[in-house]
C-alpha cells in the first residue's frame, strides 16, 4: 500500500506522524492488513511513504497505543484482532411499577426536568409544519375531553409533538422510552364526582393551551413555565392521592 505522504518540513514531523498513522489505521480497518499479518518493515514504510525512520517509529507507536498492532522482538510489527465496537445499551428505567403512586410521582419529576426544557426549545426551534402538528394534537386532546373519551393516547401524542419540535431527537426518544402509560389519568380515584372530573378536564385543557400558545408565540420562557406548571400540577394531584391512600391504611 502506498499513500502520497511526502516530507514537508513546513508542516513538521508531528503532522507527518499523524498522517502516516492515520493512513495505516485506515488500511488496517479496511482489511488491507489482516489480523495476525505483519506490517511492512520500517525500511519499507520509510521508502513507500517518503518519510524518515523516526516518523515511521512514532506512527507505529501511535498504532500500538490504539491496540491495533504489537511489536514482537526480532519478528516485526503484527496487526492485532480489532475488538468489536461495543453496542449501545438501550436506555431503560429500573423497578418502575406504574400501579404505585410513588412511581408515577418519580416519573413525573423526571419528565418535568426534561419536558420543561423541551417546551422552551420547541418555542425557538419549531418549524411551521411542526407548529401545525402541535396545534393539531392539542385540538385532538380537546376533542377527546369534550367527547368524554380516554385522553392518554392523544395527550402523549401532544407531548411527543412538542419533543419533536425541539429538533433534537433525544427528547422524543426519551418520551418514547417512558411510554404513554405515564400520562396522568383523568380519574385518579373512582369515587371522584362528575363535578371534580369536569373541573380537571377544564384545567387540563387550559394548561395545554398555555403551553401551545407560548410555543406558537415563540416565547421560550413562557413555554417553559407553562410546561412546568402543567407537570407540577400532575405531581401535586398524585401526591394528594398518595396522602389519601396512606391515611386510609392507618
Amino acid at each position: 500500500m502506498s499513500v502520497d505522504v511526502k516530507v514537508d518540513t513546513g508542516r513538521g514531523s508531528r503532522t507527518l506522524v499523524s498522517r502516516l498513522a492515520e493512513s495505516l489505521r485506515e488500511a488496517i480497518k479496511a482489511g488491507e492488513f489482516a489480523p495476525g499479518s505483519r506490517l511492512p518493515s520500517e525500511a519499507q514504510l520509510t521508502e513507500a511513504h517518503g518519510v524518515s525512520r523516526t516518523v515511521v517509529r512514532e506512527a507505529i507507536a501511535a498504532l500500538r497505543a490504539d491496540r491495533l498492532v504489537e511489536a514482537r522482538q526480532g519478528a516485526g510489527v503484527f496487526v492485532l484482532d480489532t475488538p468489536a465496537e461495543p453496542q449501545p445499551v438501550p436506555l431503560s428505567l429500573q423497578d418502575i411499577d406504574l400501579a404505585r403512586v410513588s412511581s408515577m410521582i418519580e416519573l413525573l419529576e423526571l419528565r418535568t426536568a426534561v419536558e420543561v426544557e423541551a417546551a422552551g426549545l420547541a418555542a425557538v426551534r419549531r418549524s411551521p409544519a411542526q407548529e401545525e402538528v402541535i396545534l393539531e394534537k392539542h385540538y385532538a386532546v380537546r376533542a377527546c375531553l369534550e367527547a368524554s373519551k380516554p385522553t392518554s393516547e392523544a395527550d402523549f401524542a401532544l407531548h411527543l409533538a412538542i419533543a419533536e419540535a425541539t429538533n433534537n431527537p433525544r427528547f422524543r426518544e426519551f418520551l418514547t422510552m417512558i411510554g404513554r402509560s405515564v400520562i396522568p389519568r383523568a380519574a385518579l380515584r373512582p369515587d371522584e364526582s362528575e363535578k371534580d372530573q369536569a373541573a380537571y378536564i377544564k384545567l387540563l385543557d387550559e394548561e395545554h393551551n398555555a403551553i401551545v400558545v407560548a410555543i406558537s408565540d415563540g416565547n421560550e420562557e413562557a413555554a417553559r413555565e407553562a410546561m412546568r406548571s402543567h407537570l407540577r400540577g400532575s405531581q401535586l394531584r398524585y401526591r394528594t392521592l398518595l396522602r389519601t391512600v396512606r391515611e386510609s391504611v392507618r
